[in-house]
């Protein structure tokens, strides 16, 4: 049971750091919570193969934008001691920092996005990384 919860937490921990590193434009610590040959499957069908296609995917992005992403409904399945799977319900806000923040209120927001990450973790000589993440949208404003 222990062992379960630790797995169960150890996946949460890489979901919520990749959005905290994408949100934060931290994409060498992003990269580092795949496995060297993880595969992201993106939301516009584009495939990243290996950490280095992630990671240039991710720098390639327009200057300027900024975004947040919101992790709720974490639900991990744990297959085996070195292996699990993971849904995620993801709210994602963008805007584009190169405008004028609104006082206070701070950035307006261009985009409203509600998606899903549905992971397969295992466990490495490095610890607990995501294998293959399958990031889609499922609805937008």
């Amino acid at each position: 049971m222990i062992e379960t919860l630790a797995i169960e937490r150890a996946c949460e921990r890489l979901i919520l750091d990749f959005a905290y590193f994408s949100d934060h434009v931290q994409y060498e610590s992003l990269v580092q919570l795949f496995t060297p040959d993880g595969v992201m499957h993106r939301p516009n069908g584009d495939l990243l193969e290996g950490r280095d296609a992630i990671l240039k995917a991710y720098r390639a992005r327009p200057a300027g934008r900024i975004t947040r992403h919101i992790c709720t409904n974490i639900r991990i399945s744990v297959e085996s001691a070195d292996s699990a799977r993971g849904l995620t319900y993801a709210m994602l806000y963008s805007g584009n920092s190169n405008e004028p923040a609104n006082g206070h209120f701070g950035f307006k927001v261009e985009q409203q996005l509600v998606g899903e990450f549905e992971d397969e973790f295992v466990r490495t000589a490095e610890g607990w990384r995501i294998g293959i993440r399958r990031a889609r949208f499922m609805m937008h404003t």
